[in-house]
């Protein structure tokens, strides 16, 4: 099996009235010093090379980690491929294939018409996958004067870190702008970086789609932030704009999760603007740059259909309807009469959207995301308690609920804390704050009278507050039910947790009983800003620093063998077949055709792959050769770890023997399910008798892996 050892140190390289005071719109001095003009912009200028500097050190960071903890630079390029696990490998493969190709349009070409991925069929794989990101880095890689400085896997990995620096800026330019405070984008910034346990895994699995996508996501919450403001100047709404089109793209682009997060985000902003927190034309211009990037990618991905039949695809055109019923101007109403209005509308939102969903999905035949909720419903006990699919995701505990030992880690490290008592915070003053705008039209105020009143409630001048404090209620939802989403809610905690501490209103609210104004109140919310940001570097960086000096190498004997033996003893078109996570490693290192991988979005490879890992079932071998000569199978390769490993009923086994309706190695029946006579094929096969020395022959046997050719 793999491991990371340890190896001898040596030195570590550089990678290295208090409601009136909310309620009226901001004089310059509430937001400002007032030091003079020259000391704003030098304030500002050094507020930016600060943000630029942690990014920066953030990208060496990681860079740092990922080189001490495998010694990438120094082991061979097999095993920093190799490195490269499960759906990572996949991805790779795809841009080393693109930059070993003898140009850029045979790549592409290859791309669309691959008979490697999923032997024997020919699939396109930009349709089918988000590998456009490898195809851009391939392309620049081929163009740019950097072959003979770099190599195609540090440009790689490198640009993915510099995609990290990105999120750093977009997550410091977030809070500073919430709290009007660059050390606010610091202390996010620090959080981010001493919680990286929690979130963010990019030094540990690149190529996966979320580190790609997640920098791209952090900059359109940025460029929303920035967007909602009111009173900015006509030309920079259209700055904000193009910067939330562009960035919501690329983050669509990049993952195939998209339309989820999507979803999410166009519930908050639903949930806005039915509270009507944000006026109706902002709303309408990011649920728009949704529907959008979603339909260009849709085109990029040759019409994807998954896209197409996705619930934010159904839900943007209900929002819109729905927008256009209830007009934009907020009409006079009794506040149990709005009450109603948003439960009703919130319920008439809902429905349309699955009546058009399923509409939609009948209409163009979309089964590709049937597992995902299959598995959603199984997840909270409903549905077929057996099905195969579901119980594969069920079985991961990056699919399982957020562990409690998450919460203890960021509360030792001040984050959760902070941030949970700012969110509080934040929830009621949003709660007031509705209340005061449905009190203040509850009955027809006497504009002809007064002609230039305007109705101001407690987030006039902070719609961007009400927007994060409905998101992240949608993303900590998600992470909490599922470990893997972590990542969306985590950095959220780390913007508001150093809004909380940095921001001005709050302090000038507090200090208000003190009878505190004016410069002094930005010094002591700088004071205390510095004061949580050294408590964390005292807590925090001893541990980190003690890591770096924790030097290991990447080990994985067998696994090397085994690809260095297929490269240099089977033929070039042989085509394997194993476990999804191994293949995508044979197909990356050795370029041969593979049955099956761990790219799980399509139905037909679902079922293909549950067929093909009969091998680890209850089976005879006659069954198992007739499988694996239906897609022209000329070796398979058997794992121990998977075939030998304790019954628990989380096992792959298990699932297979629950899934073809026998019971498990571990004795647990359920209604439904018989006792097999049948030996489990992958644990006989060993044996070499009968049948079995008939069609399967052994070819290369190690401590992790067994190789037979199909006769």
């Amino acid at each position: 099996m793999p491991e990371v050892r340890s190896r001898k140190s040596r030195p570590v390289g550089k990678h290295d009235s208090k409601t009136k005071i909310l309620e009226t719109p901001p004089e310059k001095s509430d937001t400002e010093p007032g030091f003079g003009s020259m000391l704003t912009m030098g304030n500002m200028l050094l507020g930016v090379i600060v943000m630029l500097a942690a990014g920066y050190k953030h990208a060496t960071y990681m860079e740092l980690i990922h080189e001490n903890w495998l010694w990438f630079s120094n082991i061979p390029e097999v095993s920093r491929e190799i490195s490269f696990r499960t759906e990572s490998g996949l991805y790779y493969s795809y841009y080393k294939q693109m930059v070993q190709a003898p140009s850029i349009t045979q790549g592409l070409y290859e791309l669309t018409h691959d008979n490697l991925t999923e032997h024997p069929s020919t699939i396109n794989v930009l349709e089918r996958m988000n590998i456009y990101q490898e195809v851009i880095l391939s392309i620049l890689y081929r163009l740019l004067p950097i072959k003979t400085l770099l190599e195609p896997i540090y440009f790689y990995i490198n640009s993915i870190f510099a995609l990290h620096a990105m999120l750093i800026w977009a997550l410091f330019a977030t809070a500073w702008m919430l709290s009007n405070s660059w050390l606010a984008g610091v202390l996010s910034a620090a959080f981010y970086v001493f919680n990286r346990l929690d979130t963010t895994r990019v030094e540990y699995v690149i190529p996966l789609r979320e580190s790609f996508s997640l920098p791209f996501l952090w900059v359109q919450i940025a460029a929303i932030s920035f967007f909602f403001k009111p009173r900015i100047s006509e030309t920079k709404p259209k700055l904000a704009i193009s910067l939330i089109a562009i960035s919501t793209f690329f983050f669509n682009l990049c993952w195939q999760f998209n339309q989820f997060i999507m979803l999410l985000q166009a519930f908050a902003l639903f949930g806005v603007w039915i509270l009507d927190m944000v006026p109706p034309q902002k709303v309408r211009v990011v649920l728009l740059s949704q529907a959008v990037s979603l339909f260009l990618v849709c085109l990029l991905q040759f019409a994807n259909k998954m896209i197409l039949g996705s619930l934010v695809m159904s839900f943007i055109p209900v929002t819109f309807l729905l927008m256009y019923f209830r007009g934009d101007k907020l009409q006079p109403c009794s506040i149990p009469g709005r009450i109603f209005r948003v439960f009703l509308y919130s319920i008439t939102s809902l429905v349309l959207m699955v009546l058009l969903n399923i509409a939609i999905k009948v209409l163009i035949n979309v089964e590709a995301d049937e597992h995902i909720f299959k598995f959603i419903l199984n997840k909270f006990g409903i549905g077929q308690a057996r099905d195969f699919d579901s119980r594969l995701y069920l079985c991961i505990d990056a699919f399982d609920f957020l562990t409690f030992d998450t919460y203890e880690r960021l509360t030792k490290l001040i984050v959760f804390p902070l941030y949970l008592l700012t969110h509080v915070v934040l929830l009621v003053i949003l709660f007031i704050a509705v209340m005061q705008n449905w009190s203040n039209h509850s009955h027809e105020v006497g504009l002809k009278d007064h002609p230039t009143t305007k109705q101001t409630h407690l987030l006039t001048s902070r719609p961007d507050l009400a927007f994060h404090a409905v998101q992240v209620v949608f993303f900590g939802a998600l992470a909490m039910s599922t470990l893997r989403m972590k990542y969306l809610w985590t950095p959220y905690m780390c913007i508001l947790a150093a809004v909380g501490v940095s921001d001005y209103k709050m302090w000038k609210s507090l200090l208000a009983y003190f009878k505190v104004q004016g410069t002094l109140i930005h010094v002591i919310r700088h004071f205390a800003t510095l004061i949580v940001l050294g408590l964390l570097f005292a807590i925090a960086l001893p541990t980190v620093l003690k890591e770096l000096e924790d030097l290991k190498e990447f080990w994985d004997p067998d696994t090397v063998e085994l690809m260095e033996w297929i490269i240099k003893q089977t033929p070039k078109g042989a085509s394997f077949t194993g476990s999804m996570q191994l293949l995508a490693g044979v197909k990356l290192c050795t370029g041969r055709p593979i049955t099956n991988h761990p790219h799980y979005e399509d139905k037909h490879l679902r079922l293909r792959t549950k067929e093909l890992y009969q091998m680890y079932a209850r089976r005879t071998p006659e069954d198992v050769y007739e499988i694996l000569k239906k897609y022209n199978t000329n070796y398979i390769i058997l794992e121990d770890s998977i075939c030998l490993a304790p019954s628990t009923g989380c096992r792959l086994p298990d699932l297979l023997d629950m899934d073809n309706g026998e019971i498990p190695d571990n004795g647990k029946t359920e209604p439904g399910l018989v006792r097999s006579s049948v030996l489990r094929f992958c644990d006989e096969v060993r044996k070499g008798v009968g049948s079995y020395s008939k069609y399967f022959k052994l070819v290369l046997n190690n401590k992790t892996f067994r190789v037979y050719r199909v006769l």
